[in-house]
């Protein structure tokens, strides 16, 4: 069986309609079937230095870049399963490292500036990128629900649909529900096609028909980016506020003066 919590390989992601998710699927019906999960609603918690910078980083699309996150399947309770993911991508491969503990010690280790909480080679990965990037804060939540597949004559070819994409950077728990403000239109749906090599010949077939293209696309990219227009959106209607109550009040003050 192969190691779950190690993963290399290409992830080549599509923003898709409804109707090109139905034809994608119908192409899909006769090589993969449904993984164990069926559809699924992921939850994440991005961590990041206090000013973002990981994420700013990672949108000048360096060669080399990586995330940490804590993930659950489901909203979690203090007990259950989370896994803490070290996510790393060098020029078009990803490399995804996770250990699994429960939430409540997974949220406490990555709370505490201790190191050495994590068991074996992968925990030691991950108390080096905590020591690097000394500061480390609870940045963002992300939660989606997902439809993932995997070929039948090859397990590490998987198809994922992800729909409902929502972020809050508030309320940073795994175990308050999935809830937040939408990244994508109504009816989109983000799929991701992860490989370790080529892509099969029927799978290229089936997105050529479909007029389906590849894309950029990074969740907690697109979450920072909605909350930095948020953010600028809202200062500039309080300046727009208060020019408009200086202005009130030096017409007010003209008159009175009269």
């Amino acid at each position: 069986m192969k190691n779950q919590n190690i993963f290399q390989r290409y992830e080549i992601k599509y923003l898709v309609t409804s109707q090109q998710r139905a034809a994608i699927m119908r192409g899909m019906a006769s090589h993969m079937q449904g993984d164990e999960y069926g559809k699924s609603t992921i939850c994440n918690i991005y961590f990041d230095l206090p000013h973002y910078y990981l994420i700013r980083k990672s949108l000048e699309k360096p060669a080399y870049k990586e995330k940490l996150r804590v993930r659950s399947y489901g909203t979690a309770k203090p007990d259950s399963k989370v896994f803490v993911e070290l996510k790393k991508k060098y020029k078009d491969i990803v490399y995804k490292r996770r250990v699994s503990l429960p939430e409540r010690e997974a949220m406490f280790y990555l709370a505490s500036d201790a190191t050495g909480g994590l068991p074996g080679q992968i925990g030691r990965e991950i108390d080096y990128f905590r020591g690097f990037y000394e500061g480390l804060q609870p940045k963002m939540f992300i939660s989606y629900d997902r439809e993932a597949f995997y070929a039948v004559d090859d397990d590490s070819f998987r198809v994922t649909f992800d729909e409902n994409i929502l972020w809050r950077d508030s309320d940073l728990s795994l175990t308050k529900g999935a809830y937040g403000r939408p990244i994508l239109a109504e009816g989109q749906s983000l799929m991701e096609i992860k490989v370790g090599s080529a892509m099969p010949l029927w799978m290229v077939s089936v997105l050529t028909e479909n007029k389906v293209y590849k894309t950029s696309f990074s969740k907690y990219g697109r979450a920072y980016q909605d909350m930095t227009a948020l953010s600028m959106n809202s200062r500039r209607q309080e300046a727009v506020q208060q020019a408009a109550r200086a202005g009130y009040a030096a017409q007010w003050s003209l008159a009175y003066a009269n």
